[in-house]
Formats: structure tokens, sequence, C-alpha cells
């Protein structure tokens, strides 16, 4: 029988009613007491470093929570983690690039509703994930809602309301749980698989500039001496509006002149970025070889560049570990 640890973080699967609305009171061991079927397929022991809404989770945790699963990896054929899902899909993104090559399965999940509702998602979602990690084909950070199972790289939040949350952006779902079967699309375990790595460092200094037409091209200068890497999150396929002015062209050009990382991204979630296409892309594109974020989701280059940035700051190393394919966030790079 597997041994699986819960981590419990808080989260609206968590969460209570209170005067001043939902907030994360249900404790780790409550949570399981919640879905007693799991305890007929597998061992688990709860652990809570930490008991919050999701919008106050930061690189702070992510890092926590990398420590905690490495300290404990040895002990455990798999990891579920309770999260809130406003970040999930940043967490899962993070724990990808920090946790790497693991042959354990460490799932991240959580609810749209509290778990002690009568109606509500969170005794499936926890069910679900529990017996995703309990597989002897499941590997890698992923998360399980809804009824899908997402590579960790993948997901975004596309609902704020409704059971199927989350989608598997420009990628296939890993899996998915029906009846209690786990029906796989992708099964990639390697018959001889490197050894996990885990990483303690990440690069927090990122600033994510979101366009909006008549943008001022000068924000980013402001921005130099407090950030180490921009990433601008630019219109359809990616390009950079000149409002006759040249202002952002010339903030880009000052960051790279200072030795500082310029990452170019999309505002549209499905089918990525090419700068290649237009003009207001390939000049800059031709100009200052920015990498860009191509099918990789919002989320993953956001965490990719926190994790390159903890191990390095040059612009070739940068690129080349930017495009190196970590758990499925990035399926080819146009030559």
């Amino acid at each position: 029988m597997k041994h699986i640890l819960l981590i419990a973080t808080g989260g609206t699967i968590a969460s209570r009613s209170t005067d001043a609305g939902l907030s994360p009171r249900i404790c780790a061991d409550d949570l399981l007491s919640y879905v007693p079927e799991v305890q007929t397929f597998c061992r688990i022991d709860v652990m809570q470093p930490f008991s919050l809404d999701s919008t106050n989770i930061y690189w702070k945790h992510w890092l926590l929570l990398s420590e905690l699963i490495q300290k404990n990896y040895d002990a455990y054929d798999g990891f579920v983690l309770c999260h809130g899902t406003d970040t999930m899909a940043y967490t899962a993104a993070a724990l990808s690039y920090l946790i790497q090559n693991s042959r354990k399965p460490i799932v991240v999940t959580g609810a749209q509703k509290p778990i002690d509702l009568p109606d509500t998602d969170a005794r499936t979602n926890l069910t679900d994930s529990i017996r995703f990690a309990a597989d002897a084909r499941a590997h890698d950070v992923c998360i399980v809602f809804g009824g899908s199972v997402i590579a960790g790289t993948r997901a975004k939040k596309e609902r704020t309301k409704s059971y199927n949350a989350f989608s598997s952006i420009n990628y296939p779902p890993i899996a998915v749980i029906q009846d209690r079967r786990i029906i796989f699309y992708i099964d990639d375990r390697k018959p001889a698989p490197e050894e996990v790595r885990f990483s303690d460092r990440l690069g927090e200094k990122v600033f994510l500039y979101r366009l909006i037409p008549g943008s001022d091209g000068t924000i980013p200068e402001a921005l130099m001496s407090r950030y180490d890497a921009l990433i601008i999150e630019s219109f359809g396929v990616g390009g950079i509006p000149d409002y006759g002015n040249g202002s952002l062209k010339s903030s880009i050009h000052r960051w790279i002149t200072a030795g500082k990382i310029v990452v170019m991204a999309t505002q549209v979630p499905n089918e990525g970025s090419d700068m290649s296409v237009y003009e207001v892309g390939h000049a800059v594109k031709n100009i200052y070889d920015l990498p860009e974020s191509y099918d990789m989701t919002l989320e993953a280059v956001v965490a990719k560049t926190m994790w390159i940035l903890g191990r390095t700051k040059e612009r070739k190393e940068f690129r080349k570990l930017f495009y190196t394919a970590v758990n499925h966030d990035l399926l080819f790079v146009p030559e």
C-alpha cells in the first residue's frame, strides 16, 4: 500500500465562513476526515506548514514547500498539496522547476467550495488527487482538479466559480479520472530515470509588465533599479508598439545594455507567441534577440524566469535554460 504525505496550506478547500468572508480554518487532519475512502488504498500522513488564502502565497512559500518535500522525499511514495486556487498555477509551475525529474508524484489540488459544505467539489478533488498520487504511473508535478490531471507547467485558472476551473494550455491533459479509474493520455515514464533534482534558490526580482494600448514606454526604465528581469506581456503573437516616440524600445535597450533580462510573452493564453510574424515584433526580435514564451503559459514563464535567475543572470545561459523543456512546459522553439 502506497504511503502518501498530505500537505495542507489553506485555501478555499479548508475555509469556513466568517464575518469577514471565507478564511482557511480547517486543519489537515480534518480535511482527511472528509474522505475516509482513501484509507482503503493508501496510508496517509498529514502536515500543515501554514494556512493561507492562496492570494497570500508567493515565492518564499514555494521554496518552503520544495524544502519540505525534499526532506520527506525518501519516506513517501507521493505527495498531495492542498492549496487555494487563485495562485495554484503559479505554485505548480514553480514546484515543477524547483523539483525536477521526480519519479514520485507531487500533486497540487484544491476546490472552488469548502470541503465541509454539502455541495462542493472538494471531496472529489481531494480523493482524486490522493488516488492519482498512489498510482504507480504517476510522477512529476501536476494539478488534479475537476477530473483532469494537468502538467504543473501547463495549468491556468480560467473560471472563478465553476468546478472545471483549470485548463491545460497548449498541451493535452496527462490523464482524466472517472468513476475511480485513472485514464492516462500521456505516460512518459522513462525506463532509466535521472535522479530527482531539487533547487533551493529563486531570483524573485521579476516584474510582469502588461501592455495596454497607449502604455507609457518609459515605465520599464523606472523599474530597472529594483528588478533583474522584465517580462513584457504583449498583444497577440507579440510585438512592441511604437506610438511615435520609440520610448518602449529605448527602455528595452537600456535594460539589455545594463545586463538585465527581458522576456517577451503574450496576453493570449492559447497558441502562443511568435514575434517573427509581424513587423512590430520581427524588428525587435532581430535587434535584441529577446527570448519569448512561444507556447509556454504565463505562469510558467514567470516561475521559470525566477528559477533561472536563482542560478544565473548571464543572458546566454539564461536563454539556454529558458529554452530547455521542463515538465512539458515547452513543445518546440522555431529555428
